[in-house]
């Protein structure tokens, strides 16, 4: 399992600069499941969750599915090709919060194939066929956790929810509560600002300008965003031991010289690119007062900045893991 590597400078490969992007073909995945929960809501031309509607600002549709696939190649490609960090052993029970297209469970079912899964989320959007040790739930993480019974997790795992909850001591005293004493539970979150070691970041303008409005708007909404750096501090709080915050450079463009990186950069830019509108819409509209039309030319200038210039700019994405105390 490779080291964080938050620390290092990443070398730049000045020979090979991206163009424009052209690399947006990405797994396709038709799939929903069986349930009652079926409804959706459709707002400026997205398809957003209708289970407690408004909610949670991103959209459902097969687009933003396609994105949390590519999301969580990256988050796979940082710990070359781990699904977690937590030293959690081998789990019988784990939790999946927010499972979103249901893929980080289904394949920690096959991983653990003598372990239950569970993935829970407020859209019905997971595979209706899944291996006999995972199942999905539609449910809000942020509500009493009802389904779990008398028998506790060995390991929760919950990632990219940042945006969606409103109170994260709740959410991980729910957590800690429902784990079992000596169990581990994982949160990983990108940070929605960009950075870089040259300063070439000041340049992006439309992208600073965009992680702004990101911030002002997310707080407003009452679920901000840009929660990663917190994190651990949450947990803390909340009573879990040994706790710790790998942060991992995740580059935004194939500039770095390490293969490995550079690799990692052509997913990152992916995902930066295709963030814009899912991130942006809802919240500006909503939040923000832009009309549809003004908040899509918000969207367009940052994809123009981001397929014509280049720039040094990386992401930190964060792998925070706590202890439950075995005499918690």
């Amino acid at each position: 399992m490779p080291q964080p590597d938050s620390e290092e400078h990443i070398q730049v490969d000045t020979s090979d600069e991206d163009s424009l992007i052209d690399e947006q073909s990405i797994i396709d995945s038709n799939i929903s499941i069986t349930s009652s929960v079926r409804d959706y809501c459709y707002e400026n031309g997205r398809r957003y969750h209708a289970y407690r509607y408004g909610q949670y600002p991103m959209p459902n549709d097969e687009e933003e599915q396609d994105r949390l696939t590519l999301m969580h190649h990256a988050f796979k490609l940082l710990l070359g090709g781990d699904l977690y960090r937590a030293p959690i052993g081998d789990p019988q029970r784990i939790l999946d919060i927010g499972t979103g297209t249901g893929i980080w469970a289904l394949e920690m079912a096959e991983d653990f194939p003598n372990a239950e899964i569970v993935g829970t989320d407020l859209s019905p959007i997971q595979p209706k066929w899944a291996p006999p040790n995972c199942s999905f739930l539609v449910d809000d993480a942020e509500s009493d956790w009802a389904y779990i019974g008398n028998e506790p997790f060995d390991y929760i795992h919950a990632r990219s929810l940042g945006g969606s909850i409103a109170d994260w001591n709740q959410l991980l005293r729910q957590a800690y509560e429902n784990v079992k004493p000596g169990g581990w539970v994982e949160i990983q979150e990108s940070e929605t600002w960009v950075h870089s070691d040259d300063g070439t970041c000041k340049d992006a303008v439309m992208v600073r300008e965009l992680q702004q409005k990101l911030e002002e708007s997310s707080t407003k909404f009452g679920r901000r965003m840009n929660i990663a750096p917190d994190i651990k501090n949450y947990m803390q709080r909340a009573g879990f031991v040994n706790v710790a915050d790998d942060i991992y450079k995740c580059p935004v463009g194939t500039w770095p010289k390490s293969p490995r990186l550079k690799e990692i950069g052509r997913v990152g830019k992916l995902i930066l690119y295709d963030s814009v509108e899912p991130y942006s819409l809802a919240l500006w509209t909503r939040v923000l007062g832009y009309t549809y039309e003004e908040a899509q030319a918000f969207v367009k200038k940052v994809h123009a900045e981001l397929a014509s210039a280049t720039y040094h700019i990386y992401i930190f994405f964060h792998y925070v893991y706590g202890q439950r105390p075995l005499d918690g």
